[in-house]
């Protein structure tokens, strides 16, 4: 694992394949970590792509590097870091691959920083940007339904249920996010080790309480929310990929495709749930390679 100051926060990533390779960044979600790419980045690597995985704020040993920092979970927060990350590697532009939280922080790129993204692979509901100005606008009853834990964080009960066994929640999610995925204890157990981070939690509840208007925006970040109120088009080229088993964000791509203009192709993953690299590494492989032209 390495480490870089990237503004107001120190990244850890893990960096595999040659130094001068084509860089591509792999963005994880939550509840997961940057282990969710061990096999795609291994595979990629081996083609010559520069594959670098780091951990988002609040996860493993990333770390903000001020107390005065608002632990915001916010999409501009993501996107910014992401974006103070490809700076502080001086990596001009890159492919952005990523899904939930890092797909997020991928499409805020793509989005407001076109010039610095050669290509984007991005996976759930494909167009994560989210509009700032409708947070408490109800969406139908069985979306509200899968998005049950954002309801249930914005309590104190859910703050107390996550802060007492982050393991066993995040755990109950991998599986309702992923219905039909078999993972093991030892794959769990190893992204679990990230959720210790000293930040996980005001993070996480940040991120849900924010999404659904129940608390405020870090200020800093409001003219980024803005921009993204406006819902961009995303000009780069683009993958899509969605699982047909996600229980969190079932595929809907006649929502997604008006917000893309260069949209190579979307494709529907039989048998793969939310966690779509982990579960399927060859279909995302193939993505990244799709991009590589």
């Amino acid at each position: 694992m390495k480490h870089i100051s990237a503004g107001s926060i120190d990244v850890a990533y893990y960096e595999v394949g040659p130094v001068n390779g084509r860089p591509v960044i792999l963005l994880h979600g939550f509840p997961y970590d940057a282990h969710a790419y061990d096999a795609a980045s291994a595979k990629l690597a081996a083609t010559g792509w520069r594959c670098l995985a780091p951990f988002l704020r609040g996860y493993g040993s990333t770390r903000l590097l001020s107390s005065q920092t608002f632990r915001s979970g916010q999409q501009a927060a993501l996107g910014s870091d992401l974006k103070a990350f490809m700076d502080a590697m001086q990596i001009d532009s890159a492919v952005l691959a990523g899904y939930d939280w890092g797909g997020r922080a991928a499409c805020v790129v793509a989005a407001l920083w076109p010039k610095r993204v050669r290509g984007l692979v991005t996976c759930g509901t494909a167009y994560n940007l989210q509009n700032s100005t409708t947070l408490q606008v109800p969406v139908s009853p069985e979306a509200e339904k899968r998005h049950w834990y954002w309801f249930y964080l914005d309590s104190e009960r859910g703050r107390t249920a996550l802060t007492e066994d982050r393991r066993g929640f995040c755990r109950y999610l991998w599986q309702d996010f992923s219905p039909t995925w078999k993972f093991d204890d030892a794959t769990f157990d190893r992204t679990a080790a990230a959720f210790d981070n000293p930040d996980f939690i005001e993070v996480v509840l940040h991120s849900y309480r924010y999404r659904i208007g129940a608390a405020p925006g870090d200020p800093a970040l409001e003219a980024l929310e803005q921009r993204l109120a406006a819902q961009p088009l995303i000009t780069v080229p683009t993958v899509a990929l969605m699982g047909e088993d996600d229980g969190v964000d079932p595929p809907a791509p006649e929502k997604a495709k008006p917000h893309f203009n260069a949209l190579r192709r979307l494709t529907i993953l039989p048998g793969v749930g939310h966690n779509l690299p982990q579960e399927a590494p060859d279909a995302f492989v193939q993505a990244v390679m799709d991009l590589s032209e």
